[in-house]
Order: C-alpha cells, then structure tokens, then sequence
C-alpha cells in the first residue's frame, strides 16, 4: 500500500510538472503565432497598401468606389452621384510576390504593379518590410490638349517601402516612405519627383471588425495639391474583407491617391468610400 501510495504521488507529480511545461509550451506558441500573423488582414490599410500579400495561387478581385463630395448634400446626394471606380485583380505568384492590374475612371488610368516580401516578422526581427512598384498609364490625356504627346508622357511611376509591425493581436503600425516619378506634370503646381512619408495603422476593435487609419506627408513644398489623410473601418466576412472609409483624396489609383489628394478635413472636399476584396 505504501508502494502505491508513493507510486501514485511520484506521477501525480509528473502529471503536474508536465502539464506545467505544456501550458509553459502553449504560452510560447501564441506568442510566435501572434508575430506569425499578418500585421493587416486587407491588402491596403485604407487607399494606401499595407505589407499583406495574396498567397501562391491566390486571385483576388478588387472593386472600389469614391464617392463625390459629401458636403454638396442633397444636391448631389452627398456625392454618391459622382462616383470614381476602380476594377482590378491580383495574383499571388508565390507567398512573396503578388502582381497586379487595375483600372480607374479618374483620368481613365490603368496601373500595374508588383509587390514583394523582403523580410517577414519574427522573433528575431521586428518588423516586417515588403517592397511595391507600380507604372501607370494615364489614358485620358489626348493631342487636343497636349499636340506634342508621347506615349512616354502618359507614364508615372512609384517605389514604396511598405514597413510594419504587429504589436499584439490588436495594434498593428506601418511606416511607407515613398517615391514618386511623373514623366509629364505642371511645374506651377507640383514637382518631377516626389517623396512622401506615410503613417498608418490598425486597432481591432471586435473579432471582425477594426478601425484604420492612414496620413501621407508630401515634401514637395510648393505642390497645389493636399497630403492624404484617410480614416477607415475593416468589416471580415467569409471569403472577402469590406472596407468603409473616407477620404480627402477622392483618386482610386496608387498614385493618384498620394500625389492628387484636394480635399481637407473640416473645410469640405472629404469622400466617402469602400474597398471589396473577393479572393478565389
């Protein structure tokens, strides 16, 4: 009896030794799980691209709308008369590299673009780093108003380095410093070449649901033109992730958004929107 006494209480013992390892084991896994998530459940933060990207395999539909003005009121139904509308598709190429093709009624503009993995976050790394280029082709230009077009002229370009971190489960922070070139522009309102510097940000409110957030800063110091400053609401649903927001750039296009932003909070030109993404 003694014998199985002290047997029982020697694995008793064991029993808790182990389950304490394997809790010690459980708390570390969330927490590499939790760095292993994506800073971003949706491919953009609000109009600009956050640091997620399409699986291998993985097509994505993109539809997005901006709407007009909504301080014209009644007149033009809060702007919901006026409507810009981007159409587009992405491929993931591998779990790395996605590309991408779209096109916007805003000045008729049809963007490829290409984004890739450069460094993915860890435990020995903090922050997760994707690379994005695009070239866009602006299609509503015409000889009538430019007799000595090119086709080169219709052409821009960006290089952004997209930079985040997922603190928690809930909080997540992307610096994007930001490069701009345009082959054809107005020197009396903005600059050849343009650098901005991006901050935006997630915070998961519920399971399905966060709030974004989104501010560029053009350095280009005599440009007409507003920095973009865009608040947002991601919604999760089964297959795809719906995206309200508004803006004070009312331009679907990358660069467009960034470089072509007029509005300004408090004083009018502010747009509302969505961003649907549809993966197959």
């Amino acid at each position: 009896m003694t014998k199985t006494l002290l047997f029982l209480s020697v694995l008793a013992s064991g029993l808790v030794s182990a389950q304490e390892d394997l809790l010690k084991d459980i708390d570390t896994l969330k927490t590499t799980t939790s760095t292993s998530q994506p800073a971003f459940k949706a491919l953009q933060i609000v109009t600009g691209q956050s640091t997620k990207l399409s699986a291998k395999n993985e097509w994505y539909i993109i539809v997005a709308h901006r709407f007009g003005d909504i301080s014209t009121g009644f007149k033009n139904f809060f702007g919901l008369d006026d409507a810009s509308t981007k159409l587009g598709v992405i491929y993931g190429v591998t779990d790395g590299i996605s590309v991408s093709l779209s096109r916007e009624t805003n000045m008729k503009t049809f963007e490829g673009a290409v984004k890739y993995k450069l460094v993915k976050q860890s435990e020995n790394f903090p922050a997760e780093i994707v690379g994005y280029n695009v070239m866009a082709l602006n299609t509503d230009l015409d000889k009538d108003n430019y007799p000595h077009l090119r086709f080169s002229d219709r052409l821009s370009y960006l290089t952004q380095a997209l930079i985040s971190r997922r603190f928690n489960e809930k909080f997540s922070l992307q610096l994007t410093p930001s490069y701009i070139h345009k082959n054809l522009y107005d020197p009396a309102i903005e600059d050849k070449n343009q650098f901005l510097a991006g901050l935006g940000g997630r915070y998961k409110i519920s399971k399905r649901i966060s709030i974004n957030a989104e501010y560029f800063v053009n350095f280009d110091d005599h440009s007409f033109y507003k920095n973009p400053l865009s608040l947002g609401m991601d919604i999760e649903t089964g297959g795809h992730v719906f995206q309200l927001l508004f803006s004070n750039s009312q331009i679907n296009s990358d660069i467009g958004y960034l470089s072509n932003a007029v509005g300004k909070w408090g004083k009018g030109h502010i747009f509302f929107g969505f961003n649907l993404y549809r993966v197959f």
